[in-house]
């Protein structure tokens, strides 16, 4: 379960929360809509352990992440995160199994070649192992991209635009895909959007504007 308390985070002057609460449960799918600089991808950064907040608290699971050292998010990331975002991420001169098994090789996982066979069948890229990410379509790297998250079974996906960057049909099935995946392991997904149509993928959906959840 994710919770935060109160949180709040500014850069410099500008104040980006003020005062938030939020409470995801487990195996909850969510949708975060909101304007250009509502705060939509702070809170996943916060949520993922890449941003603290400067008051309040976020605990994930009842630990709280909040206080922990720069070492204890690094190792929440890698164990407990998985990220999608817009523009795929993906490392260029490395094959789609070596983009794959990064999660696997930074957590010192062994044996791992069936795994990331299996993933791959799923969504559909057989053959596709050895090829280089510039081969590859948006929405076929995207899915590249989405293996790499699930990889290392994170208990949280947080996907930032992950459609953004693709057209509707493709992006209707990239969500899909994180949809359907995420939910058949019981994962708990946050995704932005600005997609009304993707966001009602979801759930949920919360909104963000000036700095406070709508109700």
């Amino acid at each position: 379960m994710i919770q935060l308390f109160n949180v709040e985070k500014y850069y410099g002057t500008r104040a980006v929360f003020r005062g938030i609460n939020l409470v995801v449960g487990s195996g909850e799918f969510v949708a975060v809509m909101g304007s250009s600089g509502s705060g939509k991808s702070t809170l996943l950064n916060l949520i993922g352990g890449m941003d603290v907040p400067d008051k309040g608290m976020i605990t994930i699971d009842r630990e709280v992440i909040s206080s922990y050292t720069e070492e204890q998010l690094t190792a929440y990331r890698r164990q407990k995160v998985g990220f999608v975002f817009q523009f795929f991420n993906l490392l260029p001169n490395i094959t789609v199994y070596e983009n794959i098994e990064i999660p696997l090789l930074l957590n010192g996982e062994e044996g791992y070649e069936e795994k990331i066979s299996a993933y791959i069948r799923l969504v559909g890229l057989e053959g596709r192992e050895n090829d280089y990410p510039s081969s590859l379509s948006g929405g076929e790297q995207q899915r590249v991209a989405i293996v790499r998250a699930l990889i290392h079974e994170p208990g949280i996906i947080l996907a930032d635009e992950p459609t953004g960057n693709l057209d509707s049909r493709t992006g209707a099935s990239i969500v899909e895909l994180i949809r359907d995946a995420a939910g058949r392991d019981g994962k708990t997904v946050v995704l932005v959007t600005h997609n009304e149509a993707v966001a009602e993928y979801a759930g949920r959906i919360i909104r963000i504007q000036d700095g406070t959840l709508l109700p």
